[in-house]
This record gives structure tokens, sequence and C-alpha cells, in this order.
């Protein structure tokens, strides 16, 4: 499913237009984006959390070159998934839909 199916869905079950889903969407991912950017957990219960993991700088090699290059140290987004959606998809998919 793509951001556009996703639009198209929401629109049709609101009766929101895509314009308006669209501009709502970005809007949701925007603050998930500025709160991860700030090292801020986002939590939405029954869903999961959006976090920042920590990667420490390490050595690494260039695949192509096999040039030896330091990776500094970095934070990468992570979600972590609710046991309620992590259950929801099991059963639903065990029951085939």
């Amino acid at each position: 499913m793509t951001k556009l199916d996703i639009i198209k869905k929401i629109s049709r079950e609101t009766g929101f237009t895509n314009v308006e889903v669209e501009l709502f969407l970005d809007s949701f991912i925007n603050s998930i984006k500025s709160s991860l950017s700030k090292n801020e957990k986002v939590e939405i219960r029954g869903f999961g959390s959006f976090i920042t993991k920590k990667r420490n700088a390490r050595n690494a090699r260039n695949p192509l070159t096999n040039e030896t290059v330091v990776l500094d140290d970095r934070y990468i987004p992570f979600f972590k998934v609710s046991k309620i959606l992590k259950d929801y998809v099991n059963k639903s998919i065990i029951r085939g839909f």
C-alpha cells in the first residue's frame, strides 16, 4: 500500500477530499519527523512507538574500493509495534483476513 492508496482509502471512508487527507497525512508525518529529530518518543497507543536508537561509531569497509571508512555516531528512527497491533495482524493473517 502506497501513500496515495492510503489517501484514497481515508478519503472514501471519511468524505474528506484527497487534498485534505494528503495535507493531514503530511502534517502527521512531519510531526513524527520533527519529534524524532529532537530525540522525542512518539507513542500511538494500540499501534506502536516511534523512537530513535543510537548507533555507535565504527569502522566499515567500502565494498567497491576495499577502503576502510569511519562511520560516526548516528541516530536511526525505529518503530516498535504494540502488542495489540502485533496480535491483530497475527490473528488476521492466520484467519485469512
